[in-house]
C-alpha cells in the first residue's frame, strides 16, 4: 500500500499529475457521451467551472501556472491499448459489448479540447467550448485537478511527521465509519466521489478500505480507472447534463416541458431497455412525477439527488404505488451530501419497503474535517456544469434553491414552465 504521507510530502519537489487517464471519470461520462456521439453530435456546448463556495479564494491558494500545467497534460491524455480492451470486453451492468466498437473507435483518438482560463478575483473563470461529445470530457478531471492542487496548496508547508499524523487521523475516520456501516448486512454502498477528492491516490485508498471493510455491502466505484484496476463494478447511468441540454435546445415552451421525458425515452432506446434509472430533480421533482408519462413509471429505479431526500423519497414511492407498480422490486438511489448518519437513517427508513442503494461521494473521499488546527482543508461546493447549447443558455432549477443555475430571466421563465413554486433552501456542503 503506498505511503501517501510521503508522496504528498514529495509533491514540493517534483511535477506529479494529478490526472494520468482518459478513464479517471465518472462512468457515466462515458454512457452519455456514446449516447451523444449518436443522438446529438454536432451540438456545440460550453461548460464553466462554478464555485458555489464563493467564500474559498481559489486564486489565493492554487497557482495559475501550476493549473495551466495540469490541464495541459489532460489535453494529452489518449486512451490506452490496456484500457480500450477493457471497455470493449468487459460486462457492465451484466452486460457485454454496452459500448459499441464505434464509440471506442471514436473515443480511441479523442483529443480534449482546449480551455479558457483567467483569474477574475478570488476566483478562476473556467470554460470549456466545442462539440458536446468532447467538451463534455471535462467535467470530471478539471474539478479532480481543482480540489487537488487546492489540497497539495494547503498540505505544502506542512513537515513530513504532520502529514503521516493527519493521514493517520484520516484514515482512522474512515475505518470508524465503515466499522457502523458494516453492522448493517444487507446496506449497499458505491462510491461516487471522483470529483470532488482531496486526491486520487486518497480515493483509491478510500475504495480500498471500503473493500475490505465493507465486502459484499460495496457494490463498486464510478470512477472508471479504479473499477479497471480493481476489478470493481464500474456505477452509473446518466446525469442531469443531458435534460439542461436538450430543454435548451426546444424550439418552444411545448417542447420543453417534453425535453427531459423525450431524452429518457432515447435513453432507453439506446440501452435495450437496460441502465433505467431515473434522475427526476432537474426542474423540481414534483412536478416531473405530475407530468410524467405512463411509460416511465415501469423503470427500475430513481436517484434522489437534492432536497429533503426522506421527502422525495416518499414522493417517489407514491408515484410509483399510483401507478400500479410493484415496490419492492423498485430501487431508490441516494446521492447528495451523503455522511454515515444519514447513510443509516435513510436505509433503516426505506430498506424494510424498497430496495436502496447509496452514491457516497465527497464526505467518502475527502473528508478532513476537524483533523487539522483549521478549516483549510474541509471539503467545498464546486462543480462543472454545461451553461450553453447552440448559444442557448442551460439551466438548473433542482429541488434546492443553492443548486439552481442559470441567467435570473431563464430560470424565472423556467420556475414558471415547471410550475416550481417553492425549494428547499440546503446549506451546500459539498
Amino acid at each position: 500500500m503506498i505511503d501517501i504521507a510521503s508522496r504528498v510530502y514529495n509533491h514540493n519537489w517534483k511535477i506529479d499529475p494529478i490526472v494520468r487517464s482518459l478513464l479517471d471519470i465518472d462512468f457515466y461520462k462515458l454512457l452519455m457521451a456514446q449516447f451523444v456521439l449518436r443522438n446529438s453530435p454536432n451540438v456545440t456546448v460550453e461548460f464553466s467551472v462554478i464555485n458555489r463556495s464563493n467564500k474559498i479564494p481559489l486564486t489565493k491558494l492554487i497557482d495559475e501556472q501550476e493549473l495551466r500545467e495540469q490541464l495541459d497534460n489532460i489535453k494529452k491524455l489518449s486512451l490506452s491499448r490496456g484500457e480500450s480492451t477493457w471497455l470493449r470486453g468487459n460486462s457492465f451492468y451484466g452486460k457485454h459489448a454496452i459500448f459499441k466498437p464505434e464509440f471506442i473507435n471514436w473515443l480511441e483518438k479523442l483529443k480534449l479540447p482546449d480551455y479558457h482560463l483567467e483569474k477574475k478575483g478570488d476566483q478562476f473563470e473556467i470554460k470549456f467550448k466545442g462539440l458536446w461529445p468532447e467538451v463534455m470530457f471535462w467535467e470530471v478531471p478539471v474539478l479532480s485537478v481543482i480540489t487537488e492542487l487546492r489540497s497539495r496548496a494547503i498540505l505544502k508547508n506542512m513537515g513530513r511527521f504532520d502529514l503521516q499524523i493527519l493521514y493517520a487521523r484520516a484514515m482512522t475516520k474512515l475505518w470508524e465509519k465503515i466499522e457502523k456501516l458494516k453492522a448493517y448486512d444487507d446496506i449497499r454502498i458505491a462510491d461516487f466521489g471522483t470529483r470532488r477528492r482531496h486526491s486520487f491516490l486518497w480515493q483509491d485508498w478510500c475504495i480500498q478500505a471500503m473493500i475490505e471493510g465493507l465486502d459484499k455491502r460495496f457494490i463498486g466505484t464510478s470512477n472508471c480507472l479504479i473499477a479497471m484496476r480493481r476489478d470493481l463494478e464500474a456505477i452509473g447511468t446518466n446525469a442531469h447534463e443531458l435534460p439542461m441540454i436538450y430543454s435548451a435546445l426546444s424550439k418552444d415552451e411545448k417542447d420543453l416541458k417534453k425535453a427531459q421525458y423525450d431524452v429518457l425515452e432515447k435513453w432507453h432506446k439506446e440501452h435495450d431497455g437496460n441502465l433505467r434509472v431515473i434522475l427526476p430533480d432537474t426542474y423540481g421533482l414534483e412536478n416531473f412525477f405530475k407530468k410524467s408519462p405512463k411509460w416511465l413509471a415501469s423503470w427500475t429505479g430513481i436517484r434522489i439527488d437534492s432536497g429533503d431526500l426522506e421527502k422525495n423519497a416518499e414522493l417517489a414511492i407514491n408515484w410509483w404505488k399510483k401507478k400500479g407498480e410493484d415496490i419492492k422490486k423498485k430501487l431508490l438511489i441516494f446521492s447528495d451530501a451523503l455522511d454515515t448518519e444519514k447513510i443509516i437513517y435513510l436505509h433503516k427508513r426505506f430498506s424494510n419497503e424498497i430496495k436502496v442503494g447509496f452514491g457516497w461521494g465527497t464526505l467518502l473521499t475527502n473528508d478532513f474535517r476537524g483533523l487539522s488546527n483549521n478549516s483549510t482543508l474541509d471539503p467545498f461546493s464546486i462543480v462543472c456544469k454545461a451553461t450553453s447549447a447552440n448559444g442557448k443558455p442551460t439551466v438548473k432549477l433542482s429541488d434546492n434553491k443553492y443548486k439552481t443555475m442559470g441567467p435570473l430571466k431563464e430560470i424565472q421563465k423556467y420556475r414558471e414552465i415547471f410550475e416550481l413554486k417553492k425549494q428547499n433552501e440546503n446549506h451546500l456542503l459539498v
